[in-house]
């Protein structure tokens, strides 16, 4: 285990992309870890400071301040923790339900695996962002309501992903002899056919927490997020909307927050696939 380990660390090392894409996220879960401690004025999530509105980028706010004179570093650093805890608590979801649909549709087949399939099409045949969009309208406006519906309009793509990941490999050499040593069904879907399925589902996690982030970004942007004052970098954007061309900063910095969170677990994603190839792993 400890040389596969080293293995894949000499291989990510080879890809400053993937390095890159790693220090980038290591460095948000330390943002959102440390944020009370990190940001210059934390009690400005949501204190307001009307003598200190619109304040131009300087030395005292490294990212000026809002229309309310909060200041937008401590905002953006703790709208981090937000963002993570969305992508974090969305993903986990989307798997508890897509990974064993996935498993047991693809492992027996037949009928069972129709009819949870034609279910899935009934969610994959939405656009992911419409969908969770009339989800969030019908449950309310909140960023707990907004998680779920992102979950429910993402789960569909683990199903389909799992599902055909399990029905190459209960074909394989070893699931047969597991059959034929007498393994039921049961064990040797959750010894066999899971573990050897989870290299694409963990590639496909890492990428989906950029998408994640951005759609419950593009959510609060169209007021059926996060409400104020929560400093959500989609509702940042938002209320800062109106003072773009005067006060360019309100707007510039939660953008640029999302940019670098997507591109990074984007770039994540790129190495894990990489690196979790099995024609590329060491024989």
């Amino acid at each position: 285990m400890g040389a596969q380990i080293r293995w894949m660390w000499r291989r990510a090392k080879r890809n400053p992309l993937t390095i890159a894409g790693l220090s980038a996220v290591t460095a948000m879960i330390l943002l959102s870890l440390l944020a009370p401690w990190v940001a210059p004025y934390p009690k400005d999530v949501s204190a307001v400071h009307p003598s200190e509105r619109f304040q131009a980028p300087s030395r005292a706010h490294w990212f000026g301040t809002d229309e309310l004179g909060r200041d937008i570093l401590s905002r953006v650093i703790f709208g981090t923790r937000i963002s993570l805890r969305v992508g974090s608590l969305v993903v986990a979801l989307a798997l508890a339900i897509g990974l064993p649909l996935g498993i047991v549709a693809g492992t027996f087949g037949g009928v069972l695996d129709e009819v949870l399939m034609r279910i899935t099409d009934v969610f994959l045949s939405f656009p992911p962002l419409l969908l969770a969009m009339a989800i969030s309208a019908i449950l309310g406006a909140t960023l707990v309501n907004v998680m779920i519906a992102i979950a429910i309009a993402w789960w569909p793509w683990y199903a389909r992903l799992v599902r055909a990941e399990a029905v190459s490999i209960r074909e394989r050499a070893y699931v047969e002899a597991a059959r034929a040593a007498g393994a039921s069904w049961r064990r040797i879907m959750w010894r066999h056919i899971l573990p050897n399925s989870l290299a694409p589902v963990i590639v496909q996690a890492s990428m989906d927490f950029g998408s994640v982030i951005l759609t419950s970004a593009s959510l609060s942007f169209l007021g059926l997020g996060a409400q104020s004052p929560t400093p959500e970098w989609g509702l940042m954007i938002n209320i800062g909307r109106t003072f773009f061309l005067t006060h360019w900063w309100i707007v510039t910095f939660p953008g640029l927050a999302i940019l670098i969170a997507v591109l990074a677990f984007n770039l994540t994603g790129d190495g894990l696939r990489e690196i979790l190839d099995p024609k590329a792993a060491p024989r």
